[in-house]
């Protein structure tokens, strides 16, 4: 049908002509560079919680137990819900943010709601690195929170929407492969400030995360904003010389006409949230909100928080236990670059299933040896037994990292239609954000309750993730963003029975739409009476 004036829009199935320019590649890479805040955030608290002079300054009663882990047992030292909270108060800014961050991504634009995170980056640093007290600690890390809602809103999008769409999962994969980098470059800070003399090593390594907040903040004032963005803040023309530049192609007219199409359908929906929760939006939403959810109880995040306080704990000593978690950190950023190479090769389904079974096995033999070797008053975990519980410790991370870990933010990226796009990703990062936050809070209680049992509770879990993914999630690779309903929802065996109330020339007043011209607005039945 005409669009604006145009000629039609071309029929679902064909793939627009792009190139792999390098402002695309060059863009992305600045953009994902959020995601190497969000791991340096991720990895430099589980350091620095288990620094003796961070712990003495902070966190007394704690410091007090790992010197006399006798009186608690191994399992109970770190047992503290103001150190937990250090780590955890984080996620709950960045709960809130998301909110605002919807808001300004859709209004403002993906490439100033970046600019904004990176301001409140470089302002909890600050605050972090300069800290005197617990409060001053606490607000730090807020800040650093508001940071991580609004880079977590705006970069998959942007990601999603600026790549061509037969590599769109391996540059969307970029953020996570920088949240895995950042995660290593703090292990690898940690193990380096950890032995510092004179009680301010836990400073420099806080205050280190200066560098990828520059980073996203400078990034942010040199790319472009992504072609989507501009038109459906009414600036096409704009949209479509970025269009151009980023496709390397003057042939744009045919993806041009398909954005300006879907602008205007979504111009038509006043309240975005509102309408994520029609029917024909409630593929996109409930798995979206699995993603999130699952991807935490996987219990990735207990371990990357928490690794050298982990192993600590296990018996492999502070000095060891920063080691061991390098090493996981480096397993993590290997294989998440086996995950954008193999992404939109093999697919997003086969690495989730595939990880799946990879991560319950490795799990359930680390309880086993736990469970076994490490009592609540043993002195130590034997070399050998240490050693394979470190490698089940990378088996697990590494079927994480090319599979829940990226996907969990590519496939909700790119499934919402443009109208709930922006509304959706803010409840995806509010739900992932959510529980982060539970799990931060939580672990070190759960560990010291659970023990050994910690690692069956999540391996439970990866349980019913799997057969969540058998049955309900789609492939979705080398799938044009736009062509999601049409293509996946509409053709998936389960989901197409709420795409139903969408039919060509029919008026449907009842479930809360009307479909004219052959699209569907929507409609609010207030206006009737």
């Amino acid at each position: 049908m005409p669009a604006g004036g145009f000629s039609s829009v071309p029929p679902a199935g064909v793939e627009f002509e792009a190139k792999i320019t390098p402002i695309v590649i060059i863009s992305c890479i600045m953009a994902a560079t959020g995601g190497l805040m969000f791991g340096y955030d991720i990895g430099v608290s589980g350091g620095v919680t288990s620094m003796p002079d961070f712990l003495e300054k902070f966190f007394p009663a704690v410091y007090h137990r790992t010197r006399n882990p006798g009186t608690e047992g191994n399992y109970c030292k770190y047992d503290n819900q103001g150190l937990q909270l250090f780590t955890s108060s984080l996620y709950l800014a960045g709960l809130t943010a998301t909110f605002f961050a919807s808001y300004t991504t859709r209004k403002l634009g993906r490439r100033l709601t970046m600019l904004i995170a990176g301001f409140f980056f470089i302002a909890g640093v600050v605050l972090n690195a300069a800290a005197q007290d617990l409060a001053m600690l606490i607000i730090g890390r807020i800040l650093l929170g508001c940071g991580v809602g609004f880079a977590n809103q705006a970069v998959p999008l942007f990601l999603s929407e600026i790549a061509p769409t037969r590599i769109r999962g391996g540059l969307n994969i970029l953020f996570q492969l920088n949240v895995t980098i950042g995660i290593l470059f703090a292990n690898l800070v940690n193990y380096g400030t950890a032995k510092i003399k004179g009680g301010w090593g836990w400073r420099l390594s806080l205050g280190l995360a200066g560098i990828p907040a520059l980073l996203l903040t400078v990034g942010a004032l040199l790319v472009v904003d992504s072609p989507n963005s501009l038109i459906e803040r009414g600036r096409h023309e704009q949209g479509k010389a970025v269009l151009r530049k980023i496709r390397g192609t003057d042939n744009i007219d045919p993806e041009f006409l398909e954005l300006v199409e879907a602008s205007r359908l979504a111009k038509q929906v006043k309240h975005p949230f509102r309408n994520l929760l029609q029917r024909r939006n409630r593929p996109q939403l409930v798995i979206a909100i699995a993603l999130q959810i699952f991807q935490q109880c996987t219990g990735i995040n207990a371990i990357m928080f928490y690794a050298p306080v982990l192993f600590d704990t296990l018996g492999f000593g502070n000095d060891a236990a920063l080691y061991s978690a390098v090493i996981t950190g480096a397993v993590n950023v290997l294989s998440t670059v086996i995950s954008i190479y193999s992404v939109d090769k093999v697919g997003r389904r086969v690495l989730l299933l595939e990880a799946g079974v990879q991560m319950f096995f490795s799990q359930v033999i680390i309880a086993i040896i736990l469970g076994l070797k490490v009592k609540d008053h043993s002195d130590d975990l034997h070399k050998g037994f240490a050693i394979f519980v470190v490698v089940m410790v990378c088996t697990f991370v590494s079927a994480f990292a090319w599979s829940w870990g990226p996907l969990g933010w590519l496939i909700p990226s790119e499934t919402f239609p443009l109208e709930t796009r922006s509304a959706g990703q803010s409840v995806t990062v509010c739900v992932n954000l959510l529980f982060t936050f539970v799990i931060a809070q939580a672990f070190l209680s759960m560990l010291c309750h659970f023990k050994y049992g910690i690692f069956l509770f999540f391996s439970g879990w990866v349980v019913v993730m799997s057969i969540f993914t058998l049955f309900l999630i789609p492939e979705t690779k080398n799938i044009p963003i736009e062509e999601m309903t049409e293509r996946v929802w509409k053709q998936h065996w389960f989901w197409k029975r709420f795409m139903n109330d969408e039919y060509d020339g029919e008026e449907v007043t009842k479930g809360g739409f009307e479909k004219k011209n052959g699209h569907a607005n929507v409609f609010d039945p207030t206006s009737q009476l």
